[in-house]
């Protein structure tokens, strides 16, 4: 396949490059840079969409971005680095007069309330009820195709938990404290912690971009992008201490992480959802990952 990947340059785009050129497909890049490989999103926008099987929208500003400050200019910069790009794909995609077989959107869990108890698969029903789920709301709807595209272009929205992975992602900023002994759990450490490895992030979007077997369905076919293992932060926090062989003695309170963070965006660290995977795993998904003991250990090397 020839697949066209919108922030392939980023932690999870980087992998699915890796992982598609193993499998033999051509990738192309969209990006704020020229070079080999890619194309500038204006260029998308001017010369339309290049030849492809598949597209994909990485595209997004980094919502844990330690270097910016939580105030409206983010949060502007949050949703309209996804909703444009989703929409500037979405919109060359409707406008080619050969369109791809396979349409990949990552949005995130954020979309599911906060619960220590109820468990959500890809029917719950929900609605927005803070920021980051507003973002959800009208990120995946700024992927919608129109009718006439539906019946030759699948539409898959995986929503990811937290990437777990070497190169990038939350591990980047929890590993230093963590090797320095310093780790610890965030306020009580109940709450769910949904995650994904990087791998099976990038193998699940290799999935979603196979042909269709059959017609595709005229709405967004949802997947979770989540490991199977339901875990809290306590046990994220034990394991990563245990791979490590370091203590994870110092617990972070809340408000120090609302303090630094931003209440708004601290919600993702602070509270949890209990995230099952079931139409990923209906799909015949296979995890190279699924419990914590294998992620962490891959991602720290033991």
């Amino acid at each position: 396949m020839r697949v066209l990947i919108g922030g392939g340059s980023g932690f999870v785009g980087r992998e699915l490059t890796r992982l598609l050129k193993n499998k033999g497909h051509e990738v192309t890049v969209i990006s704020r840079q020229p070079g080999p490989g890619k194309i500038t999103w204006g260029e998308l926008e001017s010369h339309g969409l290049p030849p492809c099987e598949g597209a994909v929208n990485l595209a997004g500003e980094n919502l844990m971005n330690p270097l910016r400050w939580w105030n409206e200019s983010y949060k502007k910069d949050l949703f309209s680095s996804r909703i444009d790009s989703t929409k500037s794909l979405a919109q060359a995609i409707a406008a080619s007069p050969n369109p791809p077989h396979s349409w990949v959107v990552v949005s995130g869990v954020a979309c599911y309330k906060p619960s220590l108890t109820a468990e959500y698969t890809e029917e719950s029903e929900w609605t927005p009820f803070d920021i980051l789920s507003k973002l959800v709301k009208e990120w995946e709807g700024s992927a919608l195709l129109p009718d006439n595209v539906t019946n030759t272009t699948k539409q898959v929205v995986i929503r990811a938990g937290a990437v777990l992975g070497r190169d990038g992602g939350a591990m980047k900023q929890m590993l230093p404290p963590f090797w320095l002994g310093l780790g610890g759990t965030l306020g009580s450490g109940r709450q769910p912690f949904p995650w994904i490895h990087v791998s099976d992030l990038a193998g699940l979007i290799a999935h979603a971009l196979e042909p269709p077997a059959d017609p595709p369905s005229p709405s967004q076919q949802v997947l979770n992008g989540v490991a199977p293992a339901l875990n809290t932060n306590l046990e994220f926090t034990k394991e990563l201490g245990r791979v490590l062989r370091r203590p994870t003695i110092f617990p972070v309170p809340a408000f120090v992480m609302n303090t630094l963070m931003g209440s708004e965006r601290a919600v993702v660290l602070m509270e949890g959802q209990k995230v099952i995977p079931k139409r990923t795993q209906e799909a015949g998904f296979q995890y190279k990952f699924p419990d914590l003991t294998s992620a962490l250990k891959e991602i720290v090397g033991s």
